[in-house]
């Protein structure tokens, strides 16, 4: 009786860990829905940024990674941006205002830039507190990649230019 129970429930035990396995394999982590309040006075909503690939930056004025970054990060959005890539820059909460205001002018970043006085969005995105830390997402709001550091920037435009040819 044991023997038989054992080999009737077997494939049913088999063919539901196979399921869940799936189901976690395709439960891919999506953007935080999260309003930017760029230093120009922007407002930019992260669902509506749906049907771009998207690359949050979190950096700092006081991060020599991020300094170092920042003239490729413009050069990737300049060569990206018209084929539907939108990068933020979010400054972290303990950067003075002043000084994130006075680099973006003297950069002159042209993507949107703004600053996380109360750290509200480096909370929504996991609690970033590392800068550089980038995150990547696709067309529909799936994470693709989550990078602390500096970004590899040769593998960030082969990723592009797979994903916005799509």
């Amino acid at each position: 009786m044991k023997t038989l129970l054992k080999k009737s429930l077997m494939p049913t035990v088999i063919i539901a860990l196979l399921v869940a396995l799936f189901l976690q394999l395709n439960n891919k982590a999506t953007a935080p829905d999260v309003i930017f309040n760029t230093l120009d006075g922007r407002q930019i909503s992260m669902s509506h940024l749906k049907n771009q690939v998207v690359l949050v930056s979190f950096w700092a004025t006081d991060c020599p990674s991020c300094i170092q970054e920042m003239p490729e990060l413009i050069k990737t959005y300049q060569q990206y941006h018209p084929r539907g890539l939108e990068i933020i820059a979010v400054a972290m909460h303990y950067d003075l205002a002043s000084q994130v205001e006075n680099y973006s002018k003297a950069q002159a970043i042209p993507f949107p830039v703004m600053h996380d006085t109360t750290a509200a969005i480096s909370e929504k995105f996991g609690k970033v507190s590392l800068t550089p830390t980038a995150f990547i997402y696709d067309k529909k709001g799936h994470l693709m990649q989550r990078t602390m550091g500096n970004l590899d920037f040769s593998a960030l435009h082969q990723r592009l230019n797979k994903e916005l040819n799509q």
